[in-house]
């Protein structure tokens, strides 16, 4: 079971865009979403679902194209919610430097400023378990978002779930591969077939 992270979008005013609607991909992401359609085309994919967003869905595309499926929605992929959205939030930007803005920062476990981790972490494995049940025997393709991604998989390591951003091992359109024997989890596998990123650009 892949879990893929949406490819470059096109955010010239670089904001947290989070839920907002109409952040398509751009002209780099959408080559990105081809890389990985090229990268998987040889698999045996039966299953392809995104998230409800734009960028998720546009990601998708071509990967059923190329699998002759249609590409299936699950909200439970969707990005996490986050009180900063539609706000630059970069190193330098004005919505941390306002007072204002500090109370939701003031729990950085839980986190105070958006959707807690531990329910992004059990929304995105029930996605999984229900990419199983219509994959089983084959394989599955789950179109998400750097964070719902980034934290199921330091859930299924049994990580803690509160963490540097800066250290996300998630890039734009990677992948991260779930590996089951039978039921069992055996392996979590990385690999960033449209070339590496920086996870620390806001919006990206």
């Amino acid at each position: 079971m892949h879990f893929l992270r949406h490819g470059e979008v096109h955010n010239p005013t670089g904001i947290l865009y989070g839920r907002l609607p109409e952040f398509r991909l751009s002209l780099n992401g959408q080559a990105q979403a081809r890389a990985v359609a090229d990268a998987l085309a040889d698999h045996d994919i039966t299953y392809v679902v995104a998230s409800p967003l734009q960028r998720a869905q546009e990601t998708a595309a071509p990967i059923a194209a190329a699998h002759d499926l249609t590409v299936a929605t699950d909200e439970h992929l969707i990005e996490a919610d986050n009180a900063f959205e539609g706000l630059r939030v970069a190193v330098g930007d004005g919505a941390l430097r306002r007072p204002r803005h500090w109370p939701k920062l003031r729990d950085p476990f839980t986190p105070s400023w958006g959707e807690p981790y531990l329910q992004i972490a059990h929304r995105m494995l029930a996605a999984a378990n229900a990419a199983r049940v219509e994959a089983r025997g084959h394989e599955a393709v789950c179109i998400s978002h750097q964070l719902p991604v980034w934290t199921l998989r330091r859930f299924l390591q049994g990580d803690r779930l509160w963490h540097d951003p800066r250290r996300r091992q998630c890039g734009l359109a990677s992948l991260t591969s779930l590996v089951f024997e039978g039921d069992h989890l055996v392996d979590i596998v990385y690999s960033e077939p449209a070339g590496a990123s920086d996870p620390r650009v806001t919006g990206a």
